[in-house]
């Protein structure tokens, strides 16, 4: 069964462009899987955590054949590839890859939460997303309805 699923791209430790040009590469050659559309990139400032750099944020949308809990799996892997270490709660990353949604499912589960729990009330989240999909719906609303509960959060679309 095909899905179409919307996944979060950031880095801010290394060659940020370079890392997500590979996490795009890598998640296009997963197995039943397309990459249908990718965002333009953003500069967006950290949100809680240690004091660290800026990130350069992206999302994607594909459609799989994979399981939810299947492509998260596939997703860390990519991170792990990349050098993802995981040393402290919002901290630095070379990768981070956040499932955000998959169609309509929505779960509960100690692994993983669809739609993500806090994709909502981050701007280096939605604006990404409402790139691809302005009526994705999260926390009950489309995309586009979240943007000004999140103006306050430093984000800067980057040339293409």
């Amino acid at each position: 069964m095909t899905r179409r699923a919307w996944i979060a791209l950031g880095s801010n430790l290394g060659d940020s462009a370079a890392l997500l040009n590979l996490a795009l590469n890598a998640i296009a050659k997963l197995p039943q899987t397309q990459l249908q559309a990718v965002s333009a990139r953003y500069r967006t400032a950290p949100i809680g955590g240690p004091e660290q750099g800026d990130f350069l944020n992206s999302a994607c949308r594909i459609d799989t054949n994979l399981a939810p809990l299947d492509l998260l799996h596939a997703l860390q892997r990519i991170e792990l590839d990349a050098g993802r270490e995981r040393h402290e709660h919002w901290g630095p990353r070379t990768l981070d890859l956040d499932l955000i949604a998959v169609d309509n499912v929505a779960q509960t589960d100690p692994e993983l939460t669809l739609p993500h729990p806090r994709a909502h009330q981050r701007a280096f989240v939605l604006y990404p997303l409402a790139d691809l999909n302005t009526d994705l719906m999260l926390a009950g609303r489309p995309v586009i309805d979240w943007l000004d509960s999140v103006a306050d959060q430093a984000i800067e679309r980057l040339a293409d």
